[in-house]
C-alpha cells in the first residue's frame, strides 16, 4: 500500500533545467549538451556538485564552472547557468500532488543550489511566489543545499523516508533523471520516470490507485 508520494522538483513539478541549457548553447553555439555533460563528469567533485552541497559560494561556483567550460575550449560562466535553473511550473503536476496530498503523506527532495528565491531558485518575485505556493503542499521538503547531501547519494532518500514516518516499500518516487532513480529503486521505491509529464503522471495513477489528474 502507498503512504508516499516523494516528488522531485525541477524538471518534475517544472519544466526541466536542461531544455534552458539546450536552448543557452543553440544561441551561443556551443556543442550540444555541453553543459550537461561538465555536469556530469567527476560528478561529486565537479563545480556544480559542490554548489549543491553548499561547498563553495556562487562567486566560487562562477569561477569553478568557467575553468571546467575552458578546459573542453569554451567560455561559459557559472553565472549564467545559474540563471537557467528556474523552470516554468506544471500545472497538471501541481494538479496531482494535490490529488495525491489528499490521500497520501507528500514529500520533495530537491538538488538545488543557494541562488535565486527559495527552494526552487525563482529569478523573479512572481515566480517565487508561485513556487512558494507549490512548496507549502509538501509534508516536508528536503534541499542538497541546506543538508549538505545531494542525489543520487542514497541517504538522503532515507531522510525522506525517516522524516515522512514510512517505509521505502510504501513510496512512489518522481524525478527525471534515471541517475536520481536509481537508488530509490534499490532501496525499495516504485520509481517513475518523468519524461513526458502525461505519461508519468498515467504511471502515477496505476501505481497510488486512485486518480490524479
Amino acid at each position: 500500500m502507498i503512504e508516499a508520494v516523494i516528488w522531485d522538483f525541477g524538471g518534475v513539478l517544472t519544466s526541466s533545467p536542461f531544455e534552458a541549457f539546450a536552448r543557452y548553447e543553440l544561441e551561443r553555439g556551443l556543442p550540444k549538451d555541453l553543459i550537461r555533460g561538465i555536469n556530469a563528469a567527476n560528478p561529486n567533485g565537479n563545480a556544480w556538485a559542490l554548489f549543491e552541497r553548499s561547498e563553495c559560494t556562487l562567486d566560487e561556483f562562477d569561477e569553478l564552472f568557467a575553468r571546467e567550460a575552458l578546459a573542453l575550449g569554451h567560455d561559459v560562466r557559472g553565472r549564467a547557468i545559474v540563471e537557467l535553473l528556474s523552470g516554468d511550473i506544471r500545472p497538471a503536476m501541481v494538479a496531482a500532488l494535490k490529488a495525491c496530498k489528499a490521500r497520501v503523506k507528500v514529500g520533495c527532495i530537491t538538488n538545488n543550489v543557494s541562488a535565486g528565491e527559495g527552494a526552487g531558485m525563482a529569478r523573479g518575485h512572481d515566480k517565487a511566489r508561485a513556487v512558494a505556493e507549490v512548496m507549502s503542499l509538501f509534508d516536508h521538503v528536503i534541499e542538497s543545499s541546506k543538508i549538505g547531501i545531494r542525489k543520487p547519494d542514497p541517504r538522503i532518500y532515507q531522510l525522506a523516508c525517516e522524516t515522512l514516518g514510512v517505509s521505502p516499500a510504501n513510496c512512489v518516487y518522481l524525478d527525471d533523471l534515471g541517475i536520481n532513480l536509481k537508488p530509490a529503486a534499490q532501496l525499495g521505491m516504485k520509481t517513475i520516470k518523468v519524461v513526458d509529464p502525461a505519461a508519468a503522471l498515467a504511471e502515477l495513477e496505476a501505481a497510488v490507485g486512485f486518480p490524479v489528474g
